[in-house]
């Protein structure tokens, strides 16, 4: 069953927009726990609609030009091994798409009986 939109009133937004500048809650969460508020983002919404975008949570990342130079190294490397693995990938299928040729043309069974041959010994 499809549930309504839920509609606050501005006096109410502004009710939660103040007590969270003031510092009664900590988080986002605590907010919205506190009165009910549907929807991960409706505080963040109404911080930025009442122009208190200073209280919104921001990432800010430093990095030296190493850390840059490493990331951009390791980003290199995930490529490469990404391409090996692909590249691995259609080695075995074509080693399998062999071995089955080779076990039909020379009437050794199906691939699974000479495995199971080949494992015994």
């Amino acid at each position: 069953m499809k549930q309504g939109v839920i509609r606050y009133s501005e006096a109410f937004k502004l009710k939660v927009v103040s007590e969270y500048e003031s510092g009664k809650f900590c988080t986002y969460k605590e907010a919205h726990e506190a009165y009910g508020i549907k929807g991960c983002g409706t505080l963040r919404y109404w911080l930025k609609k009442y122009g208190k975008t200073h209280l919104i949570d921001r990432v800010v990342r430093v990095e030296t030009a190493d850390e840059k130079q490493r990331i951009k190294a390791l980003q290199k490397e995930i490529m490469q091994l990404k391409e090996a693995v692909a590249d691995a990938k259609v080695q075995e299928v074509i080693h399998r798409a062999a071995f089955d040729v080779v076990c039909e043309t020379y009437g050794l069974g199906t691939p699974e009986e000479v495995k199971k041959k080949l494992d015994v010994h």
